[in-house]
């Protein structure tokens, strides 16, 4: 029986695995099919729609000049940086939204307001203020990620079970015991989902903060460029390492998911 059961459970893994593999690689081949013989046989203009072999060529040429490399760096540096403090100001303030009506009533319509103003208008006040640097870049990624990061703590916050805290205040447990041993646990499901999508969410913000202060720098610097230039190619190739950026940062926010859930 025993045997029988983990033939089962090893078929469902197995179907799931197929599952998660199999449709995202067929549409990737329908795409690549149908860009490939719309740009072939002339059916699109190169100027839209480079061919995948074009693209192919520059990607290989950009990495084999450090171009790729170099900037990538910038992109990275920026993003984490931006993406870090926005999990030193979000998570606790996501928290003590939680915790405290006087911190929300204070805070939230800021946040709401904050939120409706889109991030590309803030960025040019951020160059006036500070200049061509590093810091209105890694500010603007900041802002982008902070507001879903302090919603979904906060929302974890408040949706854990009250009296499960009840009966570990009865046990004497207390303020930072009583965080870190129950209300952190409990919550860290919401914690987790706001860091993978802050992290993902970082690139975004850098790259806003790339095409308005970045100049020619970082992977947005480069998308400029391309676009300058009327260099299509070029253009899909920077695209097409920042999905695979994207991809690794959403990689290592799913391992961080599965370390933390090992951990507790």
């Amino acid at each position: 029986m025993s045997t029988q059961a983990t033939n089962v459970q090893k078929a469902r893994r197995r179907q799931a695995t197929a599952l998660a593999l199999v449709p995202p690689l067929l549409v990737a081949i329908v795409l690549l099919g149908l860009w490939y013989f719309g740009s072939a046989y002339g059916h699109i203009n190169p100027l839209f729609l480079p061919s995948p072999a074009d693209v192919w060529q520059r990607l290989l040429d950009g990495f084999s000049s450090g171009l790729f490399e170099a900037n990538a760096l910038a992109t990275i540096e920026e993003s984490l940086l931006g993406f870090l403090l926005a999990v030193l100001i979000g998570l606790p303030l996501g928290y003590g939204l939680a915790k405290s009506r006087l911190i929300a009533a204070t805070i939230q319509p800021y946040l709401a307001a904050g939120q409706a103003i889109p991030a590309i208008v803030i960025a040019p006040f951020l160059v006036l203020w500070l200049g061509y640097t590093l810091l209105p870049t890694v500010i603007l990624c900041m802002l982008v990620v902070l507001f879903p990061m302090v919603i979904t703590t906060a929302l974890g916050v408040r949706t854990i079970d009250r009296s499960i805290v009840d009966a570990a205040r009865v046990d004497g447990a207390a303020g930072w015991s009583l965080l870190t041993a129950i209300e952190f646990p409990l919550a860290l499901p919401a914690i987790l989902a706001a860091v993978r999508t802050g992290l993902t969410l970082s690139i975004t913000g850098a790259l806003v903060g790339e095409f308005v202060a970045g100049g020619n720098q970082g992977l947005g610097g480069l998308i400029l460029q391309g676009q300058h230039q009327y260099d299509t190619p070029f253009m899909f190739a920077t695209l097409a390492l920042l999905a695979a950026l994207a991809a690794v940062y959403y990689g290592l926010a799913w391992l961080l998911s599965k370390l933390a859930e090992a951990v507790y």
